[in-house]
């Protein structure tokens, strides 16, 4: 039988960009311990709305640690305590009965807050958008091993593509840099033959526009390898720092 706790709860209130934005204190009891964090959220939405008050605004779809929906900071670390962890697995048997949590958004000038807990990740389209793809065309599907690929590359191309861009690099980051994002995008398709074509325009292209769309440089403190959910390790930015150095001299109208 689940067991059940009481938990204060200091969360951050923002109606949009522009407001101040301020703290609101709750009190919620009988929470069930095998609840995630998520589920919590909605049981205290459900407790607000029948005060007749205004729900906190979070993001979340798939609820399962893989669509990079959710995010936040829980006492000042990206999606909580439990390393290797979204905010959608993190469970209540994590805390204790009486515990003060503290909510707060993503704080970075390039994720502007939506409401709440919710912030606008459109930049990191942008930077999808600007070279993480592949545009030529490969025709149909190919059959199983027909494209030999390296175990060493095959290996590294899916580290970086177990990225799901929830912003938690970002987030924890001192300078709020995208490099471990972006890093992984251009990793990714660097390692596959598919992407090498492409590869000095597109290291070019989104790491020139993480840095228009307002992310800071890489601060070199490793926060965003211990903040990431899925563990990716910092040399996705040696090696994206390696491949714009090489397309900047090889292709500098790029």
């Amino acid at each position: 039988m689940s067991q059940t706790i009481s938990l204060k709860l200091r969360v951050w209130r923002q109606n949009g960009p522009d407001d101040a934005g301020r703290f609101e204190n709750f009190d919620l009891a009988d929470v069930p311990t095998d609840l995630s964090f998520l589920e919590m959220l909605d049981m205290l939405n459900e407790q607000i709305l029948q005060a007749g008050g205004d729900p906190i605004v979070f993001d979340h779809d798939c609820r399962e640690g893989i669509c990079g929906s959710c995010g936040f900071m829980i006492d000042g670390q990206a999606h909580g305590p439990e390393r290797g962890t979204t905010v959608c697995q993190l469970h209540m048997r994590h805390y204790q009965n009486g515990d003060t949590v503290v909510l707060e958004p993503w704080r970075a000038t390039a994720f502007p807050i939506f409401k709440d807990l919710m912030v606008d990740r459109s930049a990191f389209d942008a930077i999808q958008q600007a070279g993480g793809y592949i545009s030529v065309n490969c025709g149909n599907a190919p059959d199983a091993n027909s494209v030999p690929v390296g175990k060493e590359e095959a290996s590294d191309a899916f580290e970086s593509a177990v990225c799901v861009g929830c912003g938690a690099c970002v987030a924890s980051c001192k300078n709020a840099s995208a490099s471990l994002f972006t890093g992984a995008k251009i990793n990714h398709l660097a390692n596959l033959p598919q992407g090498r074509p492409e590869a000095a325009r597109r290291a070019i292209r989104m790491v020139e526009t993480m840095e228009d769309r307002g992310f800071g440089a890489c601060s070199n403190t490793l926060e965003c390898e211990a903040a990431c959910p899925k563990e990716i390790s910092i040399k996705v930015i040696q090696k994206m720092n390696r491949e714009y150095l090489f397309a900047k001299l090889t292709h500098p109208t790029d």
